[in-house]
């Protein structure tokens, strides 16, 4: 597995440039980061599904250091199903990659001070290029009628999923359009749960953690209009 990981993506559109701070809610993003991983340790063939659970089918490690650290959780643990799994491991992961991407100089870490003892950091990007490209490629996918690319499309999966459509910089008409594009790419990938086990066990995969992603995100935010 090589490049920026789809958790870092999915952080970097959901911080604001100039100001560092987060755009959505938090319990949003930190279950976002959990089904983001998750995401892609499928696409990398190391978990799957499998009666009921997500399982490790090949240990090797991927090479991104905290996607590591999940599959070797993973591993150690005893099984759980993709929705636990989101749950148990959306605590922390935020702080991680948010840390990650400091040491990469992709963005700063701001540490002030409020009523003179409480902490409060923001991110303000230092190297823009990386955000750019996801929303590059996201910019294309929906302008494009075609199905983009396997990573392309999980990461428009999880910015409907994680209703992120605004930091596309559309309102009104245009939201609802891109609403609806994003999920028919998500649909045509396979990621929302509608192909078989016996054609794949990458997509139901991918598609259960996003159905649980969604049910979690209905429990902390309520049903989406």
């Amino acid at each position: 597995m090589t490049g920026v990981a789809l958790a870092e993506e999915l952080l970097l559109l959901a911080y604001d440039d100039e100001t560092g701070k987060a755009t959505m809610p938090r319990i949003s993003l930190d279950l976002g980061m959990a089904a983001a991983v998750l995401i892609e340790l499928a696409l990398a063939g190391r978990v799957a599904y499998s009666e009921g659970s997500l399982a490790v089918v090949d240990p090797t490690p991927t090479g991104e250091p905290v996607a590591d650290e999940v599959l070797a959780r993973i591993a150690a643990d005893t099984p759980h199903s993709p929705s636990s799994w989101v749950q148990r491991l959306r605590h922390g992961l935020r702080d991680r990659i948010l840390g990650d991407l400091c040491r990469q100089g992709v963005v700063r870490d701001v540490d002030e001070t409020e009523l003179g003892f409480i902490h409060v950091h923001r991110y303000p990007a230092v190297d823009a290029s990386v955000e750019e490209e996801a929303r590059q490629r996201l910019a294309a996918a929906l302008a494009d009628g075609q199905l983009p690319d396997e990573r392309t499309a999980a990461l428009a999966t999880l910015v409907v999923v994680l209703r992120m459509e605004p930091v596309l910089g559309l309102t009104g008409t245009a939201a609802v359009d891109a609403r609806r594009r994003l999920e028919e790419i998500a649909g045509g990938a396979g990621f929302s749960g509608n192909v078989s086990l016996d054609d794949s066990v990458v997509r139901p995969s991918v598609g259960l953690v996003v159905a649980a992603l969604g049910q979690a995100i209905d429990h902390a935010l309520g049903k989406r209009p």
